[in-house]
């Protein structure tokens, strides 16, 4: 499994891992590390809005709407400061790529997304 340590916000707040993009998000007070695509066609979920209850991420391309509770248990993550430590499983999509490696990389959150949350 591989274990991951990236920064919360900046230039480097994205880490792709076998070919799959995450970030680290903040939805109701609560932070997580969360796919960067939508699951229903891919879209850019890292842009999403969020429901008044902040129960789920709106997908800007199509408006599905998906569960933050299923993405909260989907990465187990701790949050120290402005960098987060993340556990991605072995377990990939049939379509990602057979990679070791991991990058990291830039991809802007949307508002909703990008409210601190308390560093733990």
């Amino acid at each position: 499994m591989p274990v991951v340590n990236f920064a919360v916000t900046g230039r480097e707040n994205c880490v792709v891992v076998a070919g799959i993009a995450y970030v680290y998000a903040t939805v109701g007070g609560r932070g997580f590390v969360m796919s960067a695509q939508c699951p229903h066609r891919g879209g850019p979920l890292h842009l999403a809005g969020v429901t008044p209850d902040a129960s789920r991420l709106i997908c800007p391309w199509h408006d599905r709407k998906t569960s933050t509770a299923r993405l909260r248990a989907e990465v187990p993550a701790v949050r120290s400061g402005a960098r987060v430590t993340a556990v991605f499983s072995e377990s990939r999509p049939r379509t990602a790529p057979r990679c070791a490696v991991t990058t990291r990389e830039h991809r802007p959150l949307s508002s909703a997304l990008a409210r601190p949350g308390p560093a733990v």
